[in-house]
């Protein structure tokens, strides 16, 4: 039975994709649900999977092409199975009437013999050349997860770097100067058409800050193991306090929580933050929906879990489209000042950084504090520098007496 494969259905705000990689050749076996092709938009990879069990007949649309919605893209042949002889045909070195009942021993061992493999963990695996059949499978039924191939090239760090030895002594050898050309992803290429429009249509300015993080960590360190043991095993991080603080300080400065709209200001009577996760394919911003309803323990384990599905590509664009306001973490790369650029249409965003001690001066004394540097970029058509360093200020004191987001003063 011949299967049409299309394209998925894209959101009003994605006109097209392109045809990122194929998982599957024409005539290999496929198991139903099994990864074939993945889809790539502006905004997410989308993956395609197999109908059913079968084989594909043909593929219309190759990698690098564009797609619409909806558009079919291959063909696809139910109950086929990849390397199995054409009907009619006799296997090699038996008679043709044993064809048949020769092939079907073989297709059931290698049936047994194949694991259940997650998408994101045969990824992997196929970019470092590991066969899957020799990792172990903590998942259900066995399958083998992402975390099962890191943890199988861990075990076996040799024999990647050997690997690569040889090429890198060859350049070193004849003295090469290799360059390689790929083509940018359409992720990548949509992250550089916002910045550069960003850049070129606000009127962009930064103002700067420093917070002392003691009194947040001497919170985290005398509640942590109780939060965690409360929250079903969810950690206490920083992220969670910044979200608040900015949950705070965006209700009392409604301006900063705005944006820009033709000629009119749209002043938004929620909190949504998104936070920028940072991926393989480039920086993706998933959305904190009505974070000033939110508690710290629903933060931690809603932006942990945009973590994950970030690094598999599992985020959908609903999760990324809106938000009001944005906060990225570049302290965990070790910045430690750095001048974030706006995601429009937003009005500001802010910037944290890495947390370092340093000297500072309190009540005429000298003292050794953890300190961190914030960045809070901001339109300047809509915000003027008043409210934007009052909106930073506000930050700094709730963080720096972490009881006022509590108490709302």
């Amino acid at each position: 039975m011949s299967i049409e494969i299309k394209a998925p259905t894209f959101p009003e705000s994605v006109a097209d994709g392109t045809v990122a990689t194929w998982h599957k050749k024409p005539g290999e076996a496929v198991k139903r649900d099994e990864l074939i092709v993945d889809i790539e938009t502006d905004k997410v990879v989308l993956e395609v999977v197999a109908p059913a069990d079968g084989s594909i007949a043909e593929i219309l649309k190759g990698e690098g092409e564009t797609i619409l919605s909806n558009e079919v893209i291959a063909r696809f042949v139910e109950g086929a199975a990849a390397g199995a002889p054409v009907a009619g045909t006799p296997a090699a070195g038996a008679p043709a009437a044993g064809a048949p009942a020769a092939s079907a021993p073989a297709a059931a061992s290698a049936s047994a013999a194949e694991k259940p493999v997650n998408p994101a963990a045969r990824k992997l695996a196929e970019e470092n050349n590991v066969n899957t059949s020799t990792v172990a499978g903590s998942g259900k039924d066995g399958r083998v997860l992402k975390e099962d191939v890191a943890n199988h090239l861990k075990a076996a760090p040799a024999s990647a770097p050997a690997a690569a030895a040889a090429p890198v002594a060859a350049i070193e050898a004849v003295g090469d100067r290799v360059e390689k050309r790929v083509p940018m992803t359409r992720l990548r290429k949509r992250i550089a058409e916002r910045l550069l429009e960003a850049s070129n249509t606000t009127a962009m300015l930064t103002t700067f800050n420093e917070v002392n993080m003691g009194p947040v960590m001497a919170l985290r360190a005398k509640y942590k193991d109780q939060f965690e043991k409360a929250h079903g095993g969810s950690r206490l991080g920083f992220m969670s306090f910044f979200v608040k603080a900015a949950a705070e300080a965006l209700r009392r400065f409604p301006a900063v929580n705005a944006s820009i709209d033709n000629n009119d200001i749209v002043y938004h009577g929620y909190q949504d933050i998104g936070v920028a996760v940072s991926t393989d394919k480039g920086l993706v911003v998933p959305v904190l929906r009505n974070a000033e309803n939110m508690s710290l323990a629903t933060i931690e384990n809603t932006i942990r879990d945009f973590g994950l599905r970030a690094r598999d590509g599992k985020l959908g664009i609903e999760e990324m489209s809106g938000g009001t306001f944005t906060i990225t973490n570049g302290g965990v790369f070790g910045s430690l000042l750095s001048t974030p650029i706006l995601n429009l249409p937003q009005s500001a965003i802010l910037g944290m950084h890495k947390i370092q001690e340093r000297p500072m001066a309190v009540n005429g004394k000298v003292e050794i504090l953890p300190m961190m540097y914030l960045a809070l970029s901001y339109d300047h058509r809509l915000l003027d520098g008043k409210e934007a360093v009052q909106f930073l200020v506000t930050i700094k004191d709730l963080l720096e007496d972490p009881a006022r987001i509590l108490l709302e003063i």
